[in-house]
């Protein structure tokens, strides 16, 4: 953990606003379990201290992308269950069983080295099984899904929790592709042997009652992203970035700022810069098009983003409000995440998963 004194910014994390997220999203599920996706080190907030937040807040599954980070939150939540959506690596078979992490299978490779597993031990090993309905990503196909139904023999020794599919649209609430799937999916696994099914990501939630079934699997929501038209508003903000001034240029004619002279001040001014940049997952799309909060005003960022440096147009803030050491927020307090990313033509997702390790961290709003 980096001082607050030895970094240019701070990264304030709401670990209680992560709990009730899950708690909202846990509502609108219904009947069927919520469980939590925190993969890439749990959306870069921290594995080691979401998990137990959400924990607390009574989510007792939660999914990742790899082994390793399965064998964290086994770490942090002993009792959870744990599915890995990557599938089976191979040759980390004695991994996932030791770990008792339970592998998304997405493929009849993967399906037969399972069997195989679970036979060498003499036992059954749980899993769940990945069909793929429209995203041609990762999951079967439909050929392999008519040979399961016709080979029931194919899962012997498999103890199948679950069938999921993933949808590639839900964030479109209008989209064909999500009818399609949802048709697909609930046909497919009609057929196949009795198990859970889970198909809602976060927009998904927000879908339809019908994407919800057995288990919903919110991912970008818990961290205070509305990845849907229909959810708009309704997170809380789990990430509150904000970086220290660091200085303030009187700008007394016309002049240019940053790499490429990609913008001109026409004439007196005042620029605040600040300590963060491309280096630190602040995107270098976000040069003349992202902005920032400041003393209650929002200021637009001006110039190319740099590999440590920013600088924003402080000219319509009051003399005297902005001074070195000020804060200015990058994200959260009035710097919506979801219209930031847009503003750099990318996602929430890819914001919060690139946060770097160059801030300060401070966890608040549970126990951490």
């Amino acid at each position: 953990m980096i001082p607050k004194r030895l970094a240019a910014a701070t990264l304030t994390i709401d670990l209680g606003a992560l709990a009730d997220n899950w708690r909202l999203l846990d509502r609108l599920a219904g009947r069927a379990e919520t469980a939590a996706v925190v993969k890439a080190d749990a959306y870069g907030i921290g594995i080691a201290h979401a998990v137990p937040a959400l924990a607390a807040a009574g989510c007792r599954t939660f999914f990742t992308a790899l082994p390793d980070e399965g064998e964290q939150v086994r770490r942090h939540a002993p009792d959870s269950v744990v599915y890995v959506l990557d599938g089976l690596l191979p040759g980390a078979e004695d991994d996932y069983a030791a770990l008792g992490l339970i592998p998304v299978l997405n493929d009849l490779g993967q399906i037969e080295r399972w069997r195989r597993h679970a036979a060498a031990l003499g036992r059954r090993l749980a899993c769940a099984i990945h069909l793929d309905t429209g995203m041609t990503r990762l999951g079967l196909l439909g050929q392999a899904v008519e040979r399961l139904i016709a080979e029931p023999a194919l899962l012997d020794g498999l103890d199948v929790r679950a069938w999921l599919t993933h949808p590639a649209c839900a964030d479109l609430p209008g989209h064909e592709m999500n009818a399609h799937q949802l048709a697909l999916f609930r046909e497919r696994t009609g057929r196949l042997p009795r198990a859970a099914r889970s198909a809602a990501n976060s927009p998904a939630i927000f879908l339809d009652p019908e994407w919800h079934m057995d288990l919903v699997r919110p991912g970008v929501a818990l961290y205070g992203s509305n990845p849907s038209p229909l959810c708009r508003g309704a997170m809380k903000e789990v990430v509150h970035l904000k970086a220290r001034v660091l200085q303030v240029h009187e700008v007394t004619g016309e002049r240019t700022i940053g790499y490429g002279a990609t913008h001109r001040l026409g004439g007196p001014g005042r620029i605040a810069t600040c300590g963060v940049g491309y280096g630190d997952g602040y995107l270098r799309s976000f040069g003349n098009r992202g902005f920032g909060v400041i003393a209650g005003h929002r200021v637009p960022l001006v110039g190319r983003v740099s590999m440590d440096l920013i600088s924003f147009d402080i000219t319509g803030v009051p003399e005297g409000r902005v001074e070195p050491a000020a804060e200015i927020s990058l994200i959260g307090d009035g710097v919506d995440i979801d219209e930031l990313a847009a503003k750099g033509d990318t996602i929430a997702y890819e914001l919060l998963t690139g946060l770097g390790a160059r801030y300060a961290r401070d966890y608040v709003g549970a126990s951490v």
